[in-house]
């Protein structure tokens, strides 16, 4: 006999919020318009219970960096709204950063009406039915709720999607403005259940006893660790102590293993480091762990040259077999490590490593820390545009993440020079304080990131390292972050250009064009604008700046520390680029580089 059921007359909006809740989604940041008018009052009626919090923004990409960031940080399952079309756009074109870094996080989105009565306001005009969801589709997991009964479907593929055991994804649901008020008569409560977690498994064991024998055989090894090794770190360490092996870390990696260990040479590809690179490119066996090998991290797939083997740990298939003479590990990365080690552990009397390997590396590592001291030790430098000496951005880099980590905090890099500067010459010892959105490189993200520590379950200030080119293209945060009571610093680095392509368009062409101005911008002035926020002049020498971080601690709230930084040619101005990258006109010597590689 069948068991009873509990259903009542229920519409699609209070369904998808009540589902969504049963779920763990409590966090909602929205930017209403006409698209979305039923589901925002199914979120205020539920947010009247205390049920969840809703958090209004002024700009549809600063409420998805936000959503996003507290996701990273914190785990908290999130919800982006917005309208229909320019509003749902913006929305999507920032959920490149959820999915360029692994991150899960729901897109509520308004949408065209499906009794098609004429073209809607803000519809794709003549491109037939659907044109969202076909766009948005090429770009993420994505959902139509054309039919109100499918909503269970599209919960349950939604968690599925922003859940996912290894690789979460953001997931794109399509909401027809019709549709949401629309009442299931007998909507099924009993259908909205938690849906619990999938895990996986460790890869096949016969793959990993090849593994672990193909790792004796007298070669030189480096470890590629990619963020998808996150909470992996003592793993990580034993295998490397077990094959004498060293790490190569990617931007998003930093603190899996500490940066202080002498087996970790820190960040390699086409920035990189001096270590880094060295052991990419004099590595003969390559252990990958958790990366999808993006273009910067492994030079273009020229970022090992003298690799023979490959033995590549990872949950995704096709990251699993990129490169070519790969022994490919597919499962769960953990329980992989552990049955790899056990593995190497049983052959442990045969173990033949070029003893040298790691001494070499060492002294490359010290090479680069000596590097990284004298560039830092050149500031201020004499700047055209500042028509003084100002800090270079490697010593305010350096100057605020000591601040950082002294008082615990955690920071944030936009895209361009500061976020390079910052993976280049971090120290990170843990996770979780340290974020440098290197996926997507979303110019933007880490001002608006700082809403997430007004917001979280447990606050946090965070500390978002920008420049002035990323600040203005999401300034709203000043304003929202006084309406959410949020705490926290922007450090503007200010040299008047977009200073990571001027130095691109410098390197290939012998000059930069188009990618600076003369406006001089009072943004201390603009900060204090803002009833709540204050803004900060971050002086010229890292003295100055100290105090000015001293002053944006004390303040309950957001400050801005205006830095006016250099750029030029003259010695210590960055820490420089040590790979390849096949951009420009460097592609015919990368490209040939590809051709004649050997993985």
């Amino acid at each position: 006999m069948n068991q009873a059921v509990s259903t009542s007359p229920m519409t699609v909006s209070q369904g998808l919020v009540q589902g969504l809740i049963n779920q763990g989604v409590k966090k909602f940041f929205v930017v209403f318009g006409h698209g979305t008018t039923d589901l925002g009052e199914a979120l205020r009626v539920a947010s009247l219970s205390q049920q969840i919090s809703v958090i209004p923004c002024r700009n549809e990409i600063e409420a998805s960096h936000a959503a996003t960031a507290l996701r990273w940080v914190t785990g908290e399952a999130v919800a982006v709204v917005t309208s229909i079309g320019p509003g749902a756009l913006q929305a999507v074109s920032a959920s490149l950063v959820a999915s360029s870094n692994g991150i899960g996080v729901w897109f509520l989105l308004g949408d065209e009406t499906t009794h098609d009565e004429g073209d809607n306001m803000q519809q794709i005009v003549g491109k037939g039915q659907s044109a969202y969801f076909k766009m948005f589709s090429q770009i993420a997991e994505t959902y139509l709720l054309h039919t109100p009964e499918a909503i269970y479907s599209a919960i349950r593929k939604g968690t599925a999607v922003t859940n996912h055991p290894s690789r979460q994804q953001p997931f794109l649901l399509l909401l027809p403005i019709n549709v949401q008020p629309k009442i299931i008569s007998d909507f099924n409560f009993d259908r909205l259940g938690k849906i619990e977690n999938v895990q996986i498994g460790p890869a096949n064991l016969g793959q990993i006893q090849k593994a672990a024998k193909s790792l004796n055989s007298g070669k030189k090894i480096a470890i590629k660790i990619g963020r998808g090794a996150k909470g992996s770190g003592p793993l990580l360490q034993k295998l490397a102590s077990s094959i004498d092996g060293v790490f190569v870390m990617s931007p998003s990696s930093l603190g899996i293993v500490p940066s202080s260990l002498d087996s970790n040479m820190g960040v390699g590809g086409t920035k990189g480091s001096i270590s880094g690179n060295f052991a990419m490119e004099n590595a003969e066996i390559l252990i990958v762990v958790g990366s999808r090998a993006v273009c910067q991290s492994d030079c273009s797939r020229t970022g090992y040259p003298k690799v023979e083997r490959v033995i590549n740990l990872n949950a995704d298939v096709f990251s699993a077999q990129h490169y070519d003479k790969s022994i490919t590990l597919v499962g769960d990365i953990s329980q992989t490590l552990e049955l790899l080690i056990s593995e190497i552990t049983k052959t442990s009397q045969e173990k033949n490593t070029d003893q040298n390997w790691k001494t070499e590396c060492l002294a490359k590592k010290k090479e680069w820390q000596s590097h990284v001291k004298l560039k830092i030790s050149k500031s201020p430098i004499s700047d055209r545009t500042w028509a003084r000496p100002v800090m270079t951005q490697p010593a305010v880099v350096s100057e605020v993440l000591n601040w950082v980590r002294k008082n615990d905090l955690k920071v944030f890099f936009d895209a361009g020079d500061v976020q390079a500067n910052g993976f280049q010459l971090a120290e990170v010892d843990t996770e979780g304080w340290f974020f440098s959105e290197s996926g997507a490189s979303y110019m933007g993200f880490a001002s608006s990131a700082l809403l997430a520590g007004g917001v979280a379950s447990e606050k946090f200030y965070g500390v978002a390292i920008t420049g002035d080119g990323s600040f203005m293209m999401n300034p709203q945060v000043l304003i929202d972050a006084v309406h959410t009571k949020t705490q926290g610093c922007i450090v503007l680095l200010d040299n008047q250009r977009m200073g990571a392509i001027s130095s691109l368009q410098i390197d290939q062409y012998g000059h930069d064009f188009s990618t600076s101005d003369d406006v001089h911008v009072d943004y201390v002035a603009f900060a204090n604008a803002v009833s709540g926020v204050k803004g900060i002049y971050g002086g010229t020498t890292t003295a100055e700046l100290s105090a000015a971080l001293k002053q944006a601690r004390e303040f309950a709230g957001l400050s801005v520390v205006h830095v006016p930084v250099y750029f030029g040619a003259e010695d210590g101005g960055g820490l420089g680029s040590f790979g390849r990258w096949n951009v420009g006109p460097w592609v015919f010597e990368v490209e040939k580089l590809i051709a004649g590689g050997s993985i």
